[in-house]
């Protein structure tokens, strides 16, 4: 007994298509939440622990690219890449780094103030911040995407995103290393 959602749905459709989603950034997290339950309880491999060991490889691939859908879908930048390839833009994050010199500015003006916190209250006004230009960023990424339809400017945002997200990242291991 094949799991039931491998005949209606084929593993080569695209994230949105699995999870019967228009291809858009904006999504609904609540739905998309629903969904993945929803797919998960029809393919988990728990399901077909008696089935022959066919039916189980097959739960277990289908398992696997539901969570992989999820996982890329749930995440904006996740999610801004994958439009992008879809779209036939490549993010091209390790050759393509070339930012605006504002962009640059203000990563060297995070990156000096990251070296000089030295106190928790440092960083949380710091990660204040840098925040609330993540937010910004994922509003552009969605007006990029959604609004114009334009998937160079979405690329060079999903690489600008990259950085901030990594600063983000490093600022979290140092507010750890401060708090231990």
């Amino acid at each position: 007994m094949a799991p039931p959602v491998a005949s209606a749905l084929g593993l080569a459709q695209t994230d949105f298509e699995l999870f019967g989603l228009p291809p858009r950034f904006a999504i609904d997290r609540a739905d998309l939440d629903l969904r993945w339950k929803t797919l998960q309880a029809q393919v988990h491999p728990d399901r077909f622990a008696s089935a022959d060991a066919q039916s189980q490889r097959q739960a277990m691939q289908w398992s696997v690219r539901v969570n992989e859908a999820y996982q890329r879908l749930k995440d904006p930048l996740k999610r801004a890449a994958y439009l992008c390839e879809l779209h036939g833009v490549a993010i091209d994050a390790e050759s393509n780094t070339a930012m605006p010199a504002d962009f640059l500015m203000q990563q060297m003006a995070w990156r000096e103030a990251l070296e000089d916190a030295n106190t928790a209250g440092a960083l949380d006004e710091l990660a204040d911040e840098v925040a609330g230009h993540r937010r910004d960023a994922v509003q552009a990424l969605q007006h990029a995407a959604d609004e114009r339809a334009d998937f160079v400017a979405l690329a060079q945002q999903v690489r600008a995103l990259m950085f901030v997200e990594r600063l983000r990242s490093e600022l979290e291991q140092r507010r750890d290393r401060i708090d231990n």
